[in-house]
């Protein structure tokens, strides 16, 4: 099981992913393109992260016998 060192409120990173995309988008407009990819990646990144958030469910085999 994975458990983040330092997880990140979902709040933060909805903000986090809100922020990067326009960032993003704004850059993608003065044609700075190496700049908009390197913000999307993050983006993606902290979508990932949104993902993996919530409850982890460890699901247990008990044999029989």
């Amino acid at each position: 099981m994975r458990v983040p060192t330092k997880p990140q409120p979902v709040a933060n990173i909805q903000v986090q992913i809100s922020q990067l995309d326009t960032a993003a988008r704004q850059a993608a407009a003065e044609g700075q393109v190496a700049e908009s990819a390197r913000l999307i990646l993050e983006l993606l990144k902290s979508e990932r992260r949104l993902a993996n958030t919530g409850p982890q469910v460890l699901q247990l085999i008990k044999p029989r016998g």
